[in-house]
């Protein structure tokens, strides 16, 4: 069985093409399962997975948490608001007081970008990053690739846009490096404060004007202004910035594309970066990235597994 090139999933920078390739087909098997009558498998079995979230989350930690109960793992989970860390306990402490109750992988969040890489040098489990500060959201990004190679085929060639609040996105980042390794030409969009000044370093184009960006696009990939990470003020007002960069129909309509493919990682705000009729519309596939995230995860979490040797049932989701 072909295996993963890493041991922990920290960002996608550390990931190849061949391992995106495997995630993707196990993933599609996994998508098959979860779509039976019977959603579980038992390939996690006697696995305990801690999922460590020191950031408020539903999506990302539901989605984990469905992933890895699919597949028959014991799962932990883990608040920062109410444990140990809240009276001065170091990250490190903390996670090698749960490993000592034997927890195999541990799933985390952490406002702080670098937490997953250093954790994953300072203790002995399979770390999963599910969001570091402003850094990275590999899973997100995964996903999201696997959602878009279900709508367009191979993504060589595709132009992809990502708009909004590139500055202080992980969603954007992690997309940006997955989809250059599937040969997508990338186009970010948003205010210029929005825009982070070393961005086209990173080999993508930069746009300020979203309607031209909507001309050449076969994905818009919409993400909300994160008011939670700026301690300045980017841009005048809500209004004024739905203004410039949301995405509504008669927007879409203008740019002429029926079949371009309209993405969010979530949450929305709608009426803002975009309104309903869009989120809701027939080229939206918000909804099917709600699901494949959770089939996404349990590939990430199966594969970690098996490259870490942990003891496996006989059964796996290749024979069912």
């Amino acid at each position: 069985m072909a295996e993963l090139s890493v041991a922990h999933l920290l960002g996608i920078k550390y990931l190849n093409r061949d391992d995106l390739e495997l995630i993707f087909e196990t993933a599609a098997q996994f998508k098959q399962v979860i779509n039976r009558p019977i959603k579980k498998v038992p390939s996690l079995r006697d696995i305990t997975v801690a999922n460590l979230f020191f950031e408020n989350s539903t999506r990302t930690r539901l989605s984990f948490e469905l992933a890895e109960k699919r597949l028959s793992a014991d799962v932990v989970n883990f608040s920062a608001s109410s444990s140990s860390v809240s009276k001065g306990e170091t990250l490190v402490d903390t996670v090698n007081n749960i490993l000592s109750m034997k927890v195999d992988m541990v799933v985390m969040r952490h406002p702080h970008p670098g937490a997953a890489f250093f954790l994953s040098r300072a203790v002995n489990s399979v770390i999963i990053n599910a969001g570091d500060g402003a850094h990275e959201h590999p899973t997100q990004a995964l996903l999201d690739a696997f959602s878009m190679r279900e709508k367009l085929g191979e993504l060589q060639g595709k132009r992809v846009a990502i708009v909004g609040d590139i500055l202080h996105s992980r969603v954007a980042l992690s997309n940006i490096l997955c989809l250059q390794k599937l040969g997508a030409q990338v186009e970010v969009c948003g205010p210029t404060t929005l825009i982070p000044k070393y961005i086209e370093s990173l080999g993508v184009s930069v746009s300020y004007d979203l309607d031209h960006t909507l001309a050449h696009s076969d994905v818009i990939n919409m993400l909300r202004v994160q008011h939670e990470r700026q301690h300045l003020r980017y841009f005048p007002g809500v209004r004024e910035y739905s203004q410039q960069f949301g995405l509504t129909r008669a927007r879409l309509e203008q740019a002429g594309h029926p079949d371009q493919v309209i993405m969010h990682p979530g949450p929305m705000n709608r009426g803002v970066e975009i309104s309903s009729d869009v989120a809701d519309g027939p080229q939206s596939i918000i909804l099917n990235q709600v699901e494949n995230g959770v089939a996404l995860r349990m590939a990430v979490l199966y594969l970690l597994a098996a490259k870490q040797e942990v003891p496996a049932p006989a059964e796996t989701p290749l024979s069912v």
